[in-house]
């Protein structure tokens, strides 16, 4: 900080969004979905003075998502986003991203399942559209600030801005978020991370806007339906290769219509009889899918357990380099899923850019493709280092040797 008049505005000169300028003279550009959230972002700003221009990304098909529940991005969202826009009195913009959302993410996710993998759309979606197409948007309107709807807080601190999880750890988003690069962060702002859900759609209800009561969404855009393999198997026709179902001490114990139709940790709906499958107090999961050989793995509960994974295309917001970490690692919680809270682990960088996390209890049910978030141990508000998409995992108990021998994807 420097002393007012010295050519740099002092501390106290910054405004709600810790910008150097009055809110009047700020333009923000508010990514607005359509749903609550992201509506009362744009309301609290312009209720606090800023210049406020509101941007909705057509993401999909218009036609096929008018009426539909339980997504964003398309049909009524749109008219909603328009809506509010109108009462708020702001500027709205659409922009059709449909084609680059279709190469860069939807296509991507079809392959990747298709390859036994559990992928991560929405870390795709911010990763590769809505955090490059929209700060070109805003760039281009001459915003000085990109404001969201996620649920998660960006603060300023040593080697610039950091992100943190959302006082309401019951909305936090910080997991599909890990992608944001440090240039993003300088000018992204989330003003929600403070706020409780029920307290945004007070807000809502005070500023009168008609999406106070709209549910949230709950499915993939895309997946409305919630059955991945139907879109796979639309947009990749084949992927679904029949294939056995093999018990991890080798015995083939069934057949399968398709390695698409299985999740890591699945128990129900594996297609075996119950003399197969066992006693019901030691069920079977699966616990591996070899796409390459058409083979479905299954196993006892334990066979899921894994004590370390590496990790591919990590991004290290944290402060200073990854590679500059102590040599016996960081010690971090991580989190394998968004549905789960962060456990204690310890972070060691990799030759090449990747990383390994090695977890001081096991989690279960961990898949390649799978986001790994960093956090570090600084409690529910814990600041967000980082994150890589899993390559492989180390699990507890390995198969026996014919099928780590025939074993297409590494362990």
């Amino acid at each position: 900080m420097t002393t007012a008049g010295a050519g740099v505005p002092d501390e106290t000169e910054l405004n709600s969004l810790g910008l150097p300028k009055p809110a009047q003279d700020t333009r923000v550009v508010v990514a607005m979905s359509g749903g609550v959230d992201s509506s009362v972002v744009a309301a609290l700003l312009a209720e606090q003075g800023y210049d406020v221009v509101g941007v909705t990304l057509q993401l999909y098909d218009h036609g096929e998502a008018v009426h539909r529940k339980g997504s964003c991005c398309a049909g009524q969202d749109i008219h909603d986003a328009r809506r509010v826009a109108a009462r708020l009195g702001i500027p709205h913009y659409v922009l059709d991203f449909e084609t680059r959302f279709r190469e860069t993410v939807i296509d991507t996710f079809a392959q990747s399942y298709a390859s036994g993998e559990t992928p991560v759309p929405c870390v795709a979606c911010n990763q590769f559209v809505k955090f490059v197409d929209l700060f070109e948007t805003a760039k281009d309107l001459g915003a000085d600030a990109l404001a969201t709807g996620h649920y998660i807080a960006s603060r300023p601190g040593r080697g610039g801005r950091g992100l943190y999880r959302a006082m309401d750890a019951a909305r936090d988003q910080s997991y599909f978020l890990f992608a944001t690069t440090r240039p993003q962060l300088d000018m992204l702002r989330f003003p929600l991370g403070e706020y409780a859900k029920p307290d945004v759609r007070e807000l809502a209800r005070r500023f009168d806007l008609d999406v106070a009561e709209k549910p949230d969404s709950q499915d993939i855009c895309f997946v409305p339906s919630g059955h991945y393999s139907d879109i796979v198997e639309r947009l990749s026709p084949g992927a679904a290769v029949p294939g056995e179902i093999v018990h991890v001490d080798g015995r083939v114990l069934g057949r399968h219509a398709g390695v698409i139709h299985y999740t890591i940790g699945q128990r129900r709906g594996l297609g075996l009889g119950a003399a197969v499958a066992g006693r019901a107090s030691d069920p079977l999961y699966v616990v591996r899918l070899d796409a390459a050989r058409a083979r479905v793995i299954v196993g006892p509960r334990e066979a899921l357990e894994t004590r370390s994974v590496r990790l591919r295309d990590v991004n290290w917001i944290g402060e200073g380099e990854l590679a500059d970490l102590p040599e016996g690692g960081l010690e971090i919680e991580a989190r394998v899923r968004s549905t789960r809270p962060p456990t204690p682990a310890r972070l060691l960088p990799l030759a090449g850019g990747g990383a390994q996390v090695l977890f001081e209890t096991g989690e279960f049910g961990v898949s390649p493709g799978q986001a790994c978030v960093f956090y570090d141990r600084d409690g529910a508000r814990a600041r967000v280092l980082g994150g890589g998409f899993i390559a492989a995992a180390e699990h507890a108990a390995e198969p026996t040797e014919p099928i780590l021998a025939e074993e297409g994807r590494a362990t």
